[in-house]
């Protein structure tokens, strides 16, 4: 999927900002200021969708959620967040602190030329919208966070949010099949990544944002030598379907259901040529050919840009998990062949939020970029064994391959 922001199709992954674009600014230091005055920090601050814990295929827990703060701050004496503390439950400790150069990496977009890099600044009546994925220590469970927030003012002075509070989803996250049969699959922009289109794209539908793509991949089809492509090409835009390994691939259901929505009939497209932009976000302006499955109460498996004349479901009939439900192709907005999916709380795209996963069982080869993967040429081994893993969400850039 591709993601978009007014009347822009954003075909590239965001950097983070470096010091020719950004400027270094004196942020005091909190902790080392003796008896700073702190007042009551001028902003609200809130959780929209409760994060749910999942265990990554890293082998630890995760929590991936949005933190929007709204500052009501006066125009002539504006806000930077400084630092971002974390607690779990009712510790006094934090386990997560988050401050100078490492608040860059919580935007889903870089900073902006002139701004600082040392500091988040929010203009009064903005909203600063913070893509968190917390790691809990070893063997931590809890069932609530606390988030403390300081900021400083253009005039020195500082403020602090001390108990923005968020309850924490402690249902096991949905256990699925894979959704590709055999070979090497990349995942990208994946889980735990904010600068991807995937999970830094909210959707307002109705006065409301939802992040339908929280936690989607997109799957790319490797070569035993981590290869997305056959053959060399001069450009990625001289490719066609074919070339890319994945294409023409069996897409399966990931666990019994009913096909709740599905189309066919949408022409394949060409590799990384112009797209065009939909006048709204739906299944049916951004999906191409598509299989919606309803696998659990409130839980739907969303399968996009299908191969045209594939796609044989029809809403109301019933699937076994590992069923064959379409082919990997090209349709709607996908800049190459691949399959998008990810699971929602809605069987529509526009409204949902996207919940975690994991699969029940797949090998991990090690990881790379999906640019590191275009050239047959070069060489690229992995610098990791593979290794089994079970009931575990996959991650940015993991190359899996399922049994």
């Amino acid at each position: 999927m591709k993601r978009f922001e007014g009347s822009i199709v954003t075909l590239l992954v965001l950097a983070l900002p470096n010091a020719a674009t950004a400027q270094s600014t004196a942020v005091p230091s909190v902790a080392a200021t003796a008896g700073p005055v702190i007042h009551q920090a001028q902003v609200e601050a809130r959780i929209p969708f409760a994060p749910h814990i999942v265990t990554g295929s890293d082998g630890q827990t995760h929590l991936a959620y949005e933190l929007r703060i709204t500052s009501f701050q006066s125009d002539d004496n504006p806000l930077r967040l400084i630092r971002l503390a974390t607690f779990t439950g009712a510790d006094t400790v934090a386990s997560s602190v988050v401050e100078g150069a490492g608040l860059q990496r919580l935007r889903n977009k870089p900073a902006a030329e002139g701004d600082p890099i040392d500091s988040l600044p929010i203009a009064s009546g903005r909203t600063l919208s913070l893509f968190l994925w917390l790691t809990l220590p070893a063997g931590t469970r809890t069932a609530s966070l606390r988030h403390q927030l300081t900021f400083v003012t253009a005039k020195g002075e500082i403020q602090r949010a001390d108990d923005v509070r968020a309850a924490v989803v402690e249902t096991p996250a949905v256990r699925i099949g894979p959704p590709l049969r055999g070979g090497r699959w990349l995942a990208v922009d994946g889980p735990g990544n904010p600068l991807s289109h995937h999970w830094g794209s909210p959707v307002a539908i109705n006065g409301k944002l939802s992040i339908p793509q929280r936690f989607a991949i997109d799957w790319f089809g490797l070569d035993d030598g981590n290869h997305s492509l056959r053959g060399r090409h001069a450009a990625l835009t001289d490719t066609v379907d074919a070339d890319w390994v994945g294409y023409g691939k069996d897409v399966l259901a990931v666990a019994d259901g009913v096909v709740v929505d599905a189309r066919d009939g949408i022409a394949n497209g060409e590799p990384l040529r112009p797209l065009e932009t939909p006048d709204d976000l739906t299944a049916r302006t951004l999906y191409g050919n598509f299989v919606i499955l309803a696998i659990a109460p409130g839980v739907y498996a969303h399968y996009a840009h299908l191969r045209q004349g594939s796609v044989t479901m029809r809403p109301g009939m019933h699937v076994r998990k590992g069923d064959v439900i379409g082919r990997l192709g090209q349709t709607g907005a996908a800049g190459a062949p691949h399959l998008h999916f990810h699971i929602s709380d809605r069987s529509t795209f526009e409204g949902s939020e996207g919940l975690p996963f994991v699969i029940d069982g797949f090998t991990l080869y090690g990881r790379e970029s999906v640019e590191d993967s275009f050239d047959p040429t070069i060489a690229r081994p992995l610098a990791t064994r593979p290794a089994s893993h079970t009931n575990e969400m996959p991650l940015d850039g993991d190359i899996l391959g399922f049994r």
